[in-house]
């Protein structure tokens, strides 16, 4: 073994609490960026692989009834190479000992003809039968997750109203299709409340009267094809049948929230890792200086001896390689481990044929490449300007510090122990260290703030839909569009207090060459159960003729307030209608569009209709009043407020609680990597003056004091800014994960900030603690007996 490497082993030997921290913040940067990029990977592998083995649709259109041979008209369009028409309807479902409303979608199989486009994978059980059994019984599939949310299998059944009628549904199967990956109503994950039913064409198409004909197209691209080119042309063929515009796979509901879980999840895999990462070259910076400044003789022998720069350069690499090569392979264990975790998570959302944990080569490769640049960066740094000494310039011991009254001993009228003065001098003696470790400690308070931010964030939007704009306790839609005189029907139920009809309308918006695809919503003038809440959980009101819109929405069409919009109305007579923006609002949920329901009825030239009827209900009566709903004609669906919130809190908080302790896991580790090689370098540097203190009568406890007082002073400098720097921090992540689908509020309560400094503090305190110990234990004659 050549002599450098045994003094590699030498120091390693007395630096290994030191480098055991350091390994432990890189296994924490390398963790968190496998695990988000390797979960994400996988999500998006198994996405590709079912898209492809399910021939997943480009196009998808939805029409009020089709005659069969439309689909042939669809088929000879420039660009489509397979359409695949079907019948679907939206039912009440009923499970047995539950009386929670359920939404299925039901969905037609054609059992004359295998199926072209969105493939029905099979998971348990088999096939529907054709046609209905004795009493109307209809065998079905189900999907997975409903499945498995209400442990329904092969076999059981439930009851769906149909067309107005009661149908019972006999399970024989449990499906999964690429069109369903993710279920739930409105955007949001309720596996409770929405399942997907896939029956006999046939038999469906009589329960609906839909016999030789479809409501629902989906088509494939030939390579090559423009999309928007086809949706155009698939446009202008249903537009005499009463079609919905079509849109591709960029606004289907489950595509859209798989895409935009990815996106979001790639964004924090590559932020907080980047964090991570930069205190890791940092401390490996300090830990090589302190090296390097106490070890200046060695080097001056060491060239003088006839080794080179780079010979001594490659010495220090190889100390700091067991810590970040150690950290890296924990990390890759680590991030292997939580990667798992996160797609086990995203498989209660998700679901696939197959869906399991990988890591790719390449991001193992990547990863290597991180913690290679961040060694290199943090100890060469350190070194380079020491080994470029000549010899007989190492040889000579450092310049004694220069000690000069601290900037707060300036102040008049301001008396300083003698404690606190010298803490402050030996601060501004090293301001950049002091600055780096403030640094350090600031970024821990950050990763707590952020981490804890999506708990805070959610209970806003909860609180902001569920709470301010939804005043109702339940919502009633229906098929099409019916008299707002229904309300009066729905107001004589039984424990109903208030009716408040809205209208929902699907559109078009032009300006210039811009347009998009939205939703102009109808609400009463005032509202009162059903409101507008912006970002900032304030009320936005309706102006009595013109549009209130979505700023995100506005910004894509170029437009500003006062400026008119073309509303190309895509259901009923299609008018076409010139509308004036003039209010605009920064809500949470998708692009939206507002209109008072009346006049919005005005411009359409309808009479006096309506969509959907929040109800206000008396405490405890929901169950029946949902009931009551369900024997009324026309009526497609209802959700009760209540049953809502509670899925989707049993989902969000458990999957919060999950992140936040992870990154308090990560803040700590970084607080306690900072703080304590801080305090060790701080007293391997300074035992001589300790020691020399010692000698002059100071307790244990006063010396103490002199070297964690540093510590502290910058714990405390470091809280404000961290929490500042989460603050920014949060607002980069929010603005980078914004997509037209959602806006999260930037919301920290004060908690989240409590949270933050006692995490950190309570790091430091270990740190120090451990500290204490050895400052107790110093040697005061081997530490006086220095050169210096």
């Amino acid at each position: 073994m050549k002599a450098l490497d045994r003094k590699v082993l030498r120091d390693l030997r007395l630096l290994w609490s030191q480098a055991l921290t350091i390994a432990l913040v890189v296994a924490s940067g390398i963790g968190g960026f496998v695990a988000s990029l390797s979960a994400v990977d996988s999500l998006a592998l198994a996405r590709d692989r079912f898209y492809e083995a399910g021939r997943f649709a480009d196009v998808f259109a939805t029409v009020k009834r089709a005659p069969d041979s439309l689909a042939g008209r669809l088929h000879e369009l420039p660009g489509v190479s397979e359409v695949q028409p079907t019948v679907e309807a939206l039912a009440r479902v009923t499970l047995r000992n539950s009386l929670d409303p359920v939404v299925g979608q039901l969905i037609g199989l054609d059992g004359r003809q295998p199926q072209r486009l969105n493939l029905v994978t099979l998971r348990a059980g088999r096939m529907p039968g054709p046609g209905a059994y004795a009493g109307g019984e209809l065998e079905t599939l189900v999907s997975e997750g409903f499945a498995a949310a209400h442990g329904l299998k092969p076999g059981a059944q439930v009851t769906a109203l149909i067309n107005g009628k009661r149908r019972v549904l006999r399970i024989t199967g449990v499906a999964l299709s690429p069109e369903y990956i993710f279920a739930g109503l409105w955007g949001m994950p309720d596996l409770r409340a929405f399942g997907v039913f896939w029956l006999d064409k046939e038999a469906l198409a009589a329960a609906m009267n839909m016999a030789g004909a479809f409501n629902r197209v989906a088509l494939k691209l030939a390579p090559g094809a423009s999309q928007p080119a086809v949706i155009d042309a698939v446009d202008r063929v249903l537009a005499s049948v009463g079609g919905l515009p079509a849109h591709g796979r960029a606004e289907q509901v489950s595509h859209a929230m798989l895409n935009n879980e990815i996106r979001e999840q790639r964004v924090l895999g590559t932020l907080l890792p980047s964090i991570f990462l930069a205190v890791a070259a940092f401390l490996l910076h300090v830990v090589a200086a302190r090296l390097v400044s106490t070890q200046r003789e060695q080097i001056a022998a060491l060239k003088a001896l006839g080794y080179g720069n780079r010979s001594i350069a490659a010495h220090y690499l190889k100390l700091v390689t067991p810590m970040v090569g150690g950290g890296y392979l924990l990390g890759l264990l680590l991030g292997d481990w939580l990667g798992g975790l996160l797609t086990g998570l995203y498989a209660e959302f998700f679901h696939f044929p197959s869906f399991s944990h990988r890591v790719a080569p390449s991001l193992v490769l990547t990863s290597l490449a991180i913690v290679t640049m961040t060694a290199l960066l943090g100890t060469l740094t350190a070194i380079a300007a020491t080994v470029r000494l000549a010899p007989a310039e190492a040889m000579r011991p450092l310049a004694p510090g220069r000690y000069r009254r601290a900037l707060l001993e300036r102040l008049p009228h301001l008396r300083t122990g003698p404690a606190l003065r010298m803490i402050l001098r030996n601060i501004e003696r090293r301001p950049l260290r002091s600055a780096l470790t403030t640094g350090g400690i600031a970024a821990a308070v950050a990763i707590v703030v952020m981490g804890n931010f999506f708990r805070d964030a959610i209970e806003v939007i909860v609180d902001a839909s569920f709470t301010l704009a939804m005043r109702g306790d339940i919502a009633v839609w229906t098929t099409d569009p019916v008299d707002a005189s229904a309300a009066r029907a729905l107001a004589r139920i039984p424990g109903v207090l208030q009716v408040e009809p809205g209208r929902s309308v699907a559109v078009r918006f032009v300006h210039g060459p811009r347009s998009e695809s939205g939703i102009i919503q109808g609400y009463a003038a005032p509202p009162h159960l059903r409101r507008i809440i912006d970002v900032n959980r304030k009320q936005t009101s309706l102006s009595p003729q013109g549009l209130l819109m979505t700023d995100r929405l506005a910004d894509k069409l170029g437009l500003r307030v006062g400026d008119t919009v073309t509303v190309e109305v895509r259901e009923g007579r299609r008018p076409v209608r010139q509308v004036v923006v003039e209010r605009t609002v920064r809500d949470m949920m998708g692009l939206n569009a507002y209109m008072d329901r009346q006049a919005l009825n005005r411009l359409l030239g309808d009479g006096d209709v309506a969509s959907l009827f929040s109800i206000a209900v008396e405490r405890g009566t929901a169950p029946q009043v949902l009931q009551a709903t369900q024997a009324m004609p026309r009526v497609a669906g209802a959700f009760s407020k209540e049953t809502m919130l509670r899925n989707m809190q049993e989902v969000s908080a458990r999957n919060i609680l999950i992140m936040s302790t992870i990154l308090t896991v990560f803040a700590g580790v970084i607080a306690v990597g900072v703080v304590y090689n801080n305090a060790r370098i701080a007293l391997a540097e300074r035992s001589w003056e300790l020691a020399s203190l010692r000698v002059l009568g100071f307790t244990r406890a006063e010396v103490s004091t002199l070297l964690l007082g540093e510590l502290a002073l910058g714990i405390a400098v470091a809280l404000p800014l961290g929490m500042f720097l989460g603050w920014a921090l949060t607002h980069t992540l929010v603005e980078l994960m914004r997509s037209d689908q959602f806006l999260f509020p930037v919301v920290i309560r004060p908690r989240t900030y409590a949270w933050a400094a006692l995490c950190v503090v309570g790091a430091g305190v270990a740190s120090a603690l451990v500290v204490r110990r050895r400052i107790d234990r110093l040697d005061m004659v081997a530490s006086l007996k220095t050169r210096e």
